[in-house]
């Protein structure tokens, strides 16, 4: 009997990547094969999954237009099955299968494993919670620790789609991280949709700090780092435990959004810009060195060019090592969009958009700068024609710089070296070898 065939398309984010890395481990463990994101010249397999965004309105654009996409291929006769799962299932569950009817079965955010029960009869459960197929390089992983949001920021739908905050244990994440060392992956990406949280709707306390102190005393992990922190009620502990251990990684991505306060209020943030400015000043004095990622937003309803030109003198002022930003887009369902008019118009959201991100381009390439002649430990990604790609603890995969490693001995990827820096630019660096 052949061997059935499935392929996986993730949309989105790296916590959703985590849910479709856990949907390959069950298929394996059912002796289903699997690809994942194929190229679009490849003949898709029989069966299709894709596993969706809800988040903004772009992603849920894309997808959509996915669905539709594969929708057509079976029409044509090129997949026999085709199931949806993820954010965009989980929040419209209702609406799509009466817009799209050619999707053989739609899942939500929590309910995938149904997939795999309709397609094997006696289906195997898997050995562990967190089984999984790594799909990322095999030297890094991501880590979800927690599902859920309580924040209820005025611009965000996640807490509708994913409900209320759910924490997993230490133990059963520390069991996760000591089975993936064994399979030779040195970094850990720990995610969640709010860090800060962690650990409050089952122990009673933020418990961050201590699930960050003892995964890096599990031998074997070499870099850590963490992703996604919320300002309001910060486990400052967390900083201390960055500065004592030196595998968790002098880096933090919390999305601060904006800094004017009347702003702030009516994104229901639950901080203001002294607090905000108070935590940016901490974070840097306990940890020396560290590189601060943030997310800021613009075109949010009530900002006008006086608020514009606070977070502009803001993001001068504080000059953050890695930035991203976005337009504000009215999403179904969230206080703004069931309080807030939209009124600004989209040109002039692009326009600010495009202004904030010069301003940090020239930051980031000044920062960048300032790493030339120094001495950096370096975990390689890859290899291309003419360099090695790596990066630094300061540098997330995807997201942020890359260090150019010119090839002067041979190097394998997932090997730590020591580079000294020859050129920067703002989202790469160039080094050779030590």
């Amino acid at each position: 009997m052949a061997q059935r065939k499935v392929d996986i398309i993730t949309l989105g984010c790296s916590k959703n990547l985590v849910d479709s890395e856990r949907l390959i481990g069950l298929f394996a463990a059912n002796g289903i094969a699997v690809r994942h994101d194929p190229d679009e010249e490849q003949r898709p397999s029989p069966t299709v999954v894709i596993n969706t965004c809800g988040f903004i309105g772009d992603a849920k654009e894309e997808s959509v237009n996915t669905i539709l996409q594969y929708a057509q291929a079976k029409n044509d006769g090129k997949i026999k099955e085709l199931y949806v799962m993820g954010c965009l299932s989980q929040r419209y569950s209702e609406e799509l299968p009466v817009e799209i009817p050619e999707v053989d079965g739609w899942y939500g955010k929590f309910n995938w494993h149904g997939i795999v029960d309709r397609m094997v009869k006696n289906a195997s459960p898997g050995s562990t919670s967190f089984e999984r197929v790594i799909t990322t390089p095999s030297h890094h992983a991501y880590i979800k620790i927690s599902e859920g949001c309580n924040r209820y920021c005025a611009f965000c739908a996640i807490p509708l789609i994913t409900g209320r905050y759910k924490s997993r244990t230490i133990d059963d994440i520390l069991a996760e991280i000591e089975a993936l060392v064994a399979r030779g992956v040195k970094e850990f990406n720990v995610i969640a949709q709010d860090l800060s949280s962690y650990g409050i709707d089952i122990y009673g306390r933020m418990a961050l700090p201590e699930l960050i102190d003892r995964m890096a005393g599990i031998k074997g992990v070499e870099w850590i780092r963490l992703h996604y922190a919320y300002p309001a009620q910060f486990p400052m502990e967390i900083a201390d435990v960055m500065a004592r251990r030196p595998n968790v990684c002098k880096y933090i991505d919390i999305a601060l959004q904006h800094i004017s306060d009347p702003v702030l209020k009516a994104m229901r943030r639950h901080i203001d810009a002294a607090g905000t400015r108070a935590l940016l000043a901490e974070l840097r004095k306990r940890v020396p060195g560290i590189h601060i990622r943030t997310t800021l937003m613009v075109g949010f309803p009530g900002e006008g060019e006086t608020e514009f030109d606070e977070l502009i003198d803001f993001v001068k002022e504080q000059r953050f090592e890695r930035m991203g930003a976005f337009a504000y887009c009215e999403e179904d369902d969230t206080f703004a969009a069931q309080n807030l008019a939209d009124s600004i118009p989209d040109r002039v959201k692009q326009d600010r958009l495009s202004r904030l991100m010069a301003l940090q381009e020239q930051i980031s390439l000044e920062k960048q700068e300032e790493k030339i002649g120094n001495t950096l430990r370096v975990l390689i990604d890859r290899e291309e024609d003419d360099y090695y790609v790596g990066r630094t603890e300061w540098d997330s995969p995807e997201v942020d710089p890359e260090v150019l490693v010119k090839k002067t001995r041979k190097l394998q990827r997932g090997e730590f070296c020591n580079v000294r820096v020859v050129q920067a630019f703002p989202f790469e660096l160039i080094a050779e070898i030590v």
